[in-house]
């Protein structure tokens, strides 16, 4: 149950800014915004050629949604801190090209930053937040503020997008079962995970590009991090060190959602048996699911006993786009246990988790108000 200062925190509409707001993630954040009791969106931010236009004029808008009349008529500002004044929390959907300084300039003038952004997710002051697995390292904001000695600001950033997915089987086999030890993971990656334009219609169609530049080893690295805890005086974090994560990347034709098959070795020499795992994901929880947050999925893993499922079509949108489905749970000839999983890219996997992860800090009070 939260305690009676965390329902306070949660009660006051907060004011939220989006950088990068013209952009495909951009666009998501706005549209899962503009539908969220608990945040108005105050500001939009985009490049200097869109700031001055209406955002209907500046974005060219590709959500399936339809743009939300709240927003068409505002004006898009510079990302600049001075232009988002009155704002509680920031959501950045920036390209990593420019997003590290202009988050930096926004995190040093006091602002709370939520960031889809790949450039500070492996700093060990920063919370690299899956926020159905490890809000336990929002621990590190203390730490972070003292380091700069700011009030209010701080910077959150969540996953790549495949990893958001990994992890949170991973969680719920760590927690119940103890340490993993090998993970091996081959995805099948959305072209929406590429933004726009993304990859070429020629490339794709009638295809599989089995490279996803960079993406291995950020997949590698931040499963390691995510899983792992805090230092001992919560000043960084305490990557895993004894885990081996090894991911193959691929890009094929489908919109969003992205397919993971994944082989798990247990550290334990005698494995859970296959029931003991699906039971385990079944019943898997979270505190964010627990403080009662907006779009926190009432079930964070949907196990599926189809045995052609999950399916991108079918399966992406459970959950609201924020819950991860498991299917094909069977033993491993090499490994322990092998299955199939199932994220939505561009919720689970990048605006929806920054959202869910500023629902928590708020409820926590992490956010101080302006």
């Amino acid at each position: 149950m939260a305690s009676s200062s965390e329902h306070h925190h949660q009660q006051r509409v907060l004011n939220a800014g989006v950088l990068g707001a013209t952009g495909t993630v951009g666009q998501r954040f706005v549209v899962l915004l503009a539908q969220n009791p608990a945040f108005r969106i105050h500001a939009l931010g985009a490049s200097e050629r869109s700031a001055g236009r209406a955002y209907r004029a500046a974005a060219k808008w590709k959500m399936s949604e339809a743009m939300p009349a709240a927003v068409a008529d505002m004006e898009v500002r510079a990302c600049d801190p001075a232009q988002f004044g009155g704002c509680d929390v920031v959501f950045s959907g920036l390209d990593a090209s420019v997003a590290g300084d202009v988050e930096r300039a926004f995190f040093e003038a006091d602002f709370a930053v939520f960031s889809n952004a790949k450039n500070y997710r492996m700093d060990p002051l920063v919370p690299l937040c899956v926020p159905v697995v490890n809000t336990d390292h929002y621990a590190l904001l203390a730490a972070q503020r003292a380091a700069k000695g700011l009030r209010r600001g701080f910077i959150v950033t969540n996953s790549n997008c495949s990893t958001s997915g990994l992890v949170v089987p991973l969680k719920a086999l760590q927690d119940r079962f103890g340490p993993l030890r090998r993970v091996v993971v081959t995805t099948l990656q959305a072209i929406s995970g590429a933004g726009y334009p993304g990859v070429a219609s020629l490339d794709i169609l009638d295809n599989i590009v089995p490279l996803i530049s960079g993406e291995e080893p950020k997949m590698e690295a931040e499963v390691l991090k995510i899983l792992g805890g805090l230092r001992a005086d919560a000043a960084g974090c305490a990557p895993l060190a004894d885990l081996r994560v090894s991911a193959t990347c691929n890009r094929v034709p489908v919109v969003d959602g992205h397919t993971e098959c994944v082989s798990v070795e247990f550290a334990a020499p005698a494995p859970p048996s296959i029931d003991e795992i699906k039971q385990c994901l079944r019943e898997y929880t979270c505190e964010a699911q627990r403080l009662g947050c907006p779009s926190a999925p009432r079930q964070a893993i949907v196990v599926t006993d189809d045995e052609d499922r999950p399916q991108p079509r079918l399966d992406r949108n459970a959950g609201g786009g924020m819950a991860v489905t498991v299917g094909r749970i069977r033993p491993c000839p090499v490994f322990h246990v092998k299955f199939t999983l199932l994220v939505h890219n561009t919720v689970l996997g990048a605006a929806g988790a920054s959202i869910l992860n500023a629902e928590y800090a708020a409820r926590k009070g992490y956010i101080v108000a302006v």
